[in-house]
């Protein structure tokens, strides 16, 4: 029997509609593009032996009273210094979120401080950072089990072994942009899922898994590629220029199967194939309640996901300080309508080739050119994010040097 939370009082949904005006009203929140965000994850590694695993009361340790509860139920889970929250996913991959900033070098600044201070609480535990976007070294492992990631594994293992791959062994780069005021949501929405495939294959940095090479730019992407697409699919596609993404999410998010139900007990699973919608219709033993919708739309996983902002989220995580150029780089594309209407332009004709970016990345000489002239978009919009004149040089070195890379391939 599927019981309720203790602790959720929050309306019931009986009919579709109702979801539909709740997913509208949460997931979709406009008004002037001002804030930037970004969300950081990486593979973590013992310094001395980057093979050796990682257990769970090590990273504990390390982390202290910055534990997110998952690891350690008795935590504060404090925030760091500049406000970023540190939460550790499955594998034992951490990852740094921070709060939204309304200027780039501010979130730059804060976030490389945040780092700064993950990083040396982890030196002193003698652990490292990855440096990719999936570990080279290790087989998938599990670390943190909660409710949540043992309902996932069951659910994902029903399509083969990626669902594990992903979850123990992969580390993304995150960049959270407004939705922007009410007219111009089509044309952001359109942007973020457009401009992916080739920001995709231009920031790969997956191709070494558990000590071998996997054939893949991405084997991160490849293995989201790979698991349930009802739940990871994008939303949009080419042929959807002017669909509303309100109701293109809404369809998305009631006809996605249940990954979890949550329990007061240890057992979240549900059986396979039973939708939000047939949850609405009485597929489970009770009514699902507006808190069930919020925490369905969380196991959704699509490469761009609205939570009242745009969460892009196909990029691999890079290496070192090189996550600030793809920031820096969708930052430009979306300062002003402009601008991302020329990105869209450039980007529309590989927009479909997800499988091409993940698989080839920068060596598909489509890619390639549209990388390339987006590049040359954003190089055009960097002045405009008033950078300081050293962080500005640093990330025109880094799009040209990538730049370099796409222009020998598109030839």
């Amino acid at each position: 029997m599927v019981m309720p939370s203790k602790l959720d009082c929050s309306p019931i949904l009986r009919e579709a509609g109702a979801a539909a005006g709740h997913i509208a009203r949460i997931c979709f929140k406009t008004g002037p593009p001002a804030r930037t965000g970004v969300e950081l994850e990486w593979t973590l590694h013992d310094a001395a032996d980057p093979a050796r695993p990682v257990d769970r009361d090590r990273l504990r340790a390390a982390l202290g009273r910055h534990s997110p509860t998952t690891l350690d139920g008795t935590s504060p889970a404090e925030r760091l210094r500049h406000g970023g929250t540190v939460t550790v996913e499955p594998g034992g991959q951490v990852e740094l979120s921070t709060a939204p900033r309304l200027s780039l070098a501010a979130l730059l600044t804060d976030t490389d401080a945040d780092i700064g201070e993950l990083t040396r609480l982890l030196d002193a535990a003698g652990l490292v950072l990855g440096r990719s976007g999936i570990d080279p070294h290790r087989s998938p492992h599990p670390v943190v089990d909660t409710p949540r990631y043992h309902a996932m594994c069951r659910a994902f293992d029903r399509t083969g072994p990626a669902g594990r791959t992903m979850m123990f062994s992969t580390a993304g780069l995150q960049v959270c942009l407004d939705a922007g005021e009410a007219g111009d949501l089509v044309a952001r929405w359109t942007a973020a899922h457009a401009v992916g495939p080739p920001l995709l294959a231009a920031f790969a940095t997956a191709e070494r898994h558990a000590g071998r090479l996997t054939g893949w730019a991405s084997a991160r992407m490849a293995a989201w590629l790979t698991i349930d697409p009802t739940r990871t699919r994008p939303v949009w596609q080419p042929t959807d220029a002017h669909r509303d993404p309100v109701t293109a999410w809404t369809g998305f998010a009631l006809a996605a199967p249940l990954l979890c139900v949550r329990t007061d007990g240890p057992d979240w699973t549900v059986p396979p194939g039973i939708t939000f919608a047939d949850w609405i219709d009485g597929a489970l033993s009770r009514p699902p309640t507006t808190d069930d919708l919020d925490y369905h739309l969380s196991t959704l996983f699509p490469p761009v996901r609205p939570r009242g902002y745009l969460e892009i989220r196909y990029l691999d995580a890079q290496s070192g300080r090189d996550w600030v150029v793809p920031v820096a780089v969708l930052a430009a594309l979306f300062g002003d309508p402009a601008t991302t209407a020329a990105a869209v332009a450039c980007a529309t004709s590989v927009a479909d080739r997800w499988y091409q970016a993940a698989r080839y990345g920068l060596a598909d000489p489509p890619l390639a050119r549209a990388a390339g002239e987006l590049f040359d978009l954003a190089l055009a919009a960097l002045p405009g994010l008033d950078l300081p004149a050293g962080e500005h040089q640093e990330i025109v070195r880094g799009v040209r040097r990538r730049q370099a890379v796409a222009e020998r391939n598109a030839r």
